[in-house]
């Protein structure tokens, strides 16, 4: 039996569809995930947001204190805009948020989802929030109940998402990619 197959055969077994109902986001608002999160000398109440606006200077600086490639903010904005999900890790401060954490999703909205650009502060990487942030993303997903979730991983972050249960196709799939010349 392939993976795919016992995959969705296990979920049927399990009714995993009923399990993330108690605690699913569905209205736009902050929910308080962490209270009193020391990070260096400063202690913060960090927050989730699901599909509220980002601000997309503040993704863009989140982006660039990894190291990412700045990419044209109006494609960012299209993308934002063109997500199934958008979902926001951040903590206040003077009455304004600051973004820490941030991950977005494409989907089909039945049966596939894609995780994309998953980033978080490096001043508070390391404190468990990249795990909160994607199983809050799967708990949303299960709950629309989409069951086939994947994402792309630099070689370095396998480990991580392997202890999320993220696993590599042991069918040997591969994705195949398609750039203009």
């Amino acid at each position: 039996m392939t993976f795919w197959k016992s995959f969705f055969q296990e979920n049927k077994k399990n009714n995993t569809k009923n399990i993330f109902h108690n605690d699913i986001i569905i209205e736009k608002k902050n929910i308080l995930i962490i209270e009193k999160l020391k990070s260096g000398d400063k202690i913060f109440d960090i927050y989730l947001n699901i599909n509220s606006n980002i601000n997309l200077h503040d993704l863009e600086k989140l982006c660039n204190s990894v190291g990412w490639v700045k990419r044209p903010i109006k494609k960012v904005k299209i993308a934002l805009n063109n997500s199934f999900l958008n979902a926001s890790l951040f903590y206040y401060h003077n009455n304004n948020k600051k973004l820490i954490g941030f991950a977005r999703v494409t989907s089909d909205q039945s049966f596939n989802a894609t995780i994309w650009d998953v980033v978080i502060d490096p001043k508070f990487q390391k404190m468990g929030l990249g795990s909160i942030l994607i199983n809050q993303v799967i708990k949303e997903l299960r709950y629309y109940d989409i069951s086939t979730i994947t994402l792309f991983a630099d070689p370095d972050v396998v480990p991580f998402y392997q202890h999320l249960g993220f696993i590599v196709d042991p069918d040997g799939v591969k994705g195949m990619f398609w750039y203009p010349l």
